[in-house]
């Protein structure tokens, strides 16, 4: 079994910060890139920034110079520093996970049950 759990959401004012955190946890082998998504009510998920196990990172153009995704490859863990923070950034959080089980022949994809983060006065 394969666990990925987030945490850190809220409610913050506009300009204000969070961070995020999401923690697999099970039969772990290896995990390869891990990312945070996003879905706001009425919208489609999409993806806010990835990063892989070298530290290689991506973002979203919305969240460029705001948010910063980092990892502890040690912990299982990744981070999202969201910073400088909008109302268009209130939407319900996830985590994504390409994890290799231990006996398993390839990678799969886990998401996490997502957090809520409301950015609002």
């Amino acid at each position: 079994q394969v666990q990925v759990v987030e945490s850190g959401g809220g409610l913050v004012q506009p300009g204000g910060s969070l961070r995020l955190s999401c923690a697999a946890s099970g039969s772990i082998f290896s995990i390869y890139a891990m990312g945070w998504y996003r879905q706001a009510p009425g919208k489609q998920r999409e993806l806010v920034a990835g990063i892989t196990s070298g530290g290689r990172s991506n973002y979203a153009d919305s969240v460029k110079g705001r948010f910063t995704i980092s990892r502890d490859n040690a912990k299982n863990t990744v981070y999202l520093q969201m910073n400088s923070l909008k109302p268009e950034d209130t939407a319900v959080y996830y985590c994504n996970a390409e994890i290799i089980r231990v006996g398993a022949p390839g990678p799969n994809g886990y998401w996490g049950q997502g957090t809520q983060v409301t950015v609002s006065s």
